[in-house]
């Protein structure tokens, strides 16, 4: 490919999501090769150029047009307040990719109940700007420290109180902390520069990329059902499928038989396929899918 051929640069997040950004890559076709060394990961699409960059400094750079599009999460797109599109929630099932919680958070037994008893107080966070926003919401004024990292061990010594994020609350719990407050509910999301958006070559390139992430994420917890049906059965097979399957229904060579075909959510198959048989179909398949796209 011609050197003066345009190329789509892309942002991947380091660190938490990276692993995971990875595999979704996987999933949607792309050969995504992340080196332990290097910050410029190879993929297997000459028009593609991507760069490893931590998700706090993601949306900024998307902003500024140094990055066309990447991947960050909801927090690091308001606590920076770059000006970017967001193009879709890749919420998806896998580590770190569902949904994360900031939460205000004090030491267990400490009269801190409320963000209005963190008045004249001081508070330990890694997003400044997020946890700021929401003081100014309640009305509050109070001394917002920036932490480096272990922000759950700051209170009671370093810190009345603590905005950080949490997945599990296990660190939480394990430091004796009670949270006060959800203070932002964030997932992935793909954003876009909004000039680079409006370059016709990069808009069609970056919904092509979006349209196989969505349906590799859309896949993620759906399987394909297949089975052999007799045609008297087929009313009875319809009632036990969800009501949003909406089966293919093909002949076979024997006119008394069909075949039907659906999607399900893979959770329910375990109680579906013995209902199934029992109401009649035969030669039930499980197949797992790759992308669906709507």
């Amino acid at each position: 490919m011609s050197n003066n051929h345009p190329r789509l640069r892309l942002g991947i997040p380091k660190g938490s999501l990276q692993e995971t950004t990875q595999s979704l890559f996987q999933r949607a076709g792309y050969n995504l090769r992340i080196s332990g060394r290097s910050y410029y990961p190879d993929i297997d699409d000459p028009e593609i150029e991507c760069i490893l960059i931590r998700p706090q400094e993601m949306a900024r750079y998307v902003g500024q047009g140094i990055l066309d599009c990447a991947i960050t999460g909801l927090d690091w797109i308001l606590e920076t307040g770059a000006d970017v599109k967001e193009l879709a929630d890749l919420r998806a099932p896998w580590p770190n990719y569902g949904i994360v919680r900031w939460v205000m958070a004090s030491k267990d037994g400490s009269p801190f109940d409320s963000v209005k008893d963190l008045q004249g107080k001081r508070i330990a966070t890694e997003a400044v700007g997020m946890t700021r926003r929401f003081l100014a919401e309640h009305g509050v004024t109070a001394e917002i420290e920036f932490s480096w990292g272990a922000t759950e061990v700051k209170p009671p010594i370093l810190a009345d109180a603590i905005v950080d994020v949490s997945e599990t609350g296990s660190s939480l719990r394990a430091n004796n902390l009670k949270v006060m407050h959800v203070v932002l509910e964030s997932t992935p999301r793909f954003i876009g520069n909004r000039d680079a958006l409006k370059d016709a070559w990069k808009r069609d390139k970056i919904d092509r990329v979006l349209m196989m992430l969505k349906g590799a994420i859309a896949a993620a917890t759906r399987v394909l059902l297949s089975m052999n049906v007799p045609r008297k059965d087929v009313d009875a097979i319809l009632k036990i499928l969800p009501a949003l399957a909406t089966p293919t229904v093909s002949t076979l060579a024997d006119a008394n038989w069909v075949e039907m075909s659906t999607v399900v959510d893979e959770k329910l198959v375990r109680e579906l396929i013995p209902s199934l048989y029992a109401a009649g179909a035969r030669g039930i398949i499980e197949l797992p899918i790759s992308k669906i796209v709507d």
